[in-house]
């Protein structure tokens, strides 16, 4: 259950109670079912979508006193898949990354340990796009462990890559945590056609189903399409989408969290115009809509994710390199890994450059979107 902030009431009490202006909270209803009452409007510049917000409640829930202040929660998934869903989930990723998977495993099958395995295993993983500096260090670190466990068999080494993998990636695991802003400003960026758009869709229902209410900010006024893309979103998702049909996107994303502000939103995600990174005027643009949107709350956006298309290959390390240095990037999403993806550029970006990975996807469908486990990852890769 998420901890929720609430205003202090202007006189100490022993017992924790509601501001006299406030009525009572009811107990928080299942994630499943929203609040469909209106919010009130938000006094901005920008026009507001009809939509009206589904505001999650920001009083705690009844419980009995406690001494020690709440906890923010982690989201992890929305909600827990069911087992069929969940072997579903993991079949279409295995598909997703078969290409990569057959090439590293068929190598193991009938193999001798020698120095012909070496090279056709660095050969599989540069061609996996793990790139050079992350083949380097697994081979190393596999011939070493190798060598220290006596391992003879060829299966015995597959597992021992395996290992070496998971370890390498775990750090990229990390939950996104909720409730210890209000409100969490998302800024999302990312180049044209990485599914950026698609993806705030699908983490604003996520938020939803861990009962956080959400606005959305069409900060890509370049393209009149990602406007109307990011309006269907919000209203299937039933939340408001902040927009102008032209203008300055930095303001847009200010209004959006001035009103989340006087809303009691719980999170505000900032969509951005896609550019490549080598669009430095456009990329100052995107530093620009960072430094406005902390003049509107301090600390500001607290989280800046790209997301990624997971067919680009080792231009995705690029990618991340470039708006990191740009925006001080806190988390990645990786998109589209039900195609040709190979999957190895998660090891050059843990080696290089380990931004956490929040969420992988797999497809168009919200449960599509999953948080990152690199225990799963790496079983769809070596299996």
């Amino acid at each position: 259950m998420f901890s929720f902030f609430k205003r202090k009431p202007k006189e100490p009490a022993p017992v924790p109670e509601q501001p006299a202006s406030a009525p009572v909270a009811p107990a928080p209803t299942p994630a499943t079912s929203f609040s469909t009452s209106p919010a009130p409007a938000a006094d901005t510049p920008s026009a507001v979508t009809p939509s009206p917000i589904t505001p999650a409640a920001i009083t705690p829930p009844v419980q009995d006193v406690q001494t020690e202040a709440p906890q923010p929660a982690e989201i992890v998934a929305a909600p827990a898949p069911a087992p069929e869903q969940k072997r579903s989930w993991l079949s279409r990723l295995k598909a997703g990354l078969a290409k990569t998977s057959s090439n590293l495993t068929t190598l193991f099958i009938g193999a001798r340990i020698d120095d012909d395995l070496y090279d056709e295993l660095e050969a599989a993983l540069l061609t996996s796009d793990a790139g050079v500096e992350a083949t380097l260090f697994l081979l190393d670190a596999l011939k070493k462990k190798v060598k220290e466990e006596k391992l003879t068999e060829a299966v015995q080494v597959k597992a021992a890559l395996k290992t070496l993998l998971i370890d390498l990636l775990t750090p990229l695991q990390k939950p996104l945590v909720l409730g210890q802003y209000q409100p969490l400003v998302m800024m999302i960026a990312g180049v044209n056609g990485a599914g950026k758009t698609t993806t705030i869709g699908k983490l604003a229902k996520h938020m939803q189903t861990h009962q956080q209410s959400v606005v959305l900010a069409a900060g890509d006024t370049f393209r009149a399409a990602a406007r109307e893309q990011l309006t269907i979103w919000g209203e299937r998702n039933d939340v408001t989408v902040i927009a102008q049909e032209s203008g300055d996107p930095a303001a847009v994303a200010f209004d959006a969290v001035a009103s989340a502000k006087a809303r009691g939103t719980d999170v505000v995600m900032v969509d951005t115009a896609g550019r490549l990174p080598t669009q430095l005027h456009l990329m100052e643009e995107l530093k620009k809509i960072k430094r406005v949107i902390a003049k509107g709350m301090d600390g500001a956006p607290q989280e800046v994710l790209l997301i990624i298309d997971g067919n680009t290959g080792q231009n995705a390390l690029a990618q991340v390199k470039a708006f990191d240095d740009a925006l001080q990037l806190t988390g990645l999403v990786i998109t589209k890994l039900d195609g040709t993806a190979k999957g190895g550029v998660l090891a050059a970006i843990a080696k290089t450059r380990p931004v956490p990975v929040y969420f992988i996807g797999i497809g168009e469908q919200i449960e599509d979107l999953q948080p990152f486990n690199a225990q799963e990852f790496v079983d769809a890769l070596l299996n």
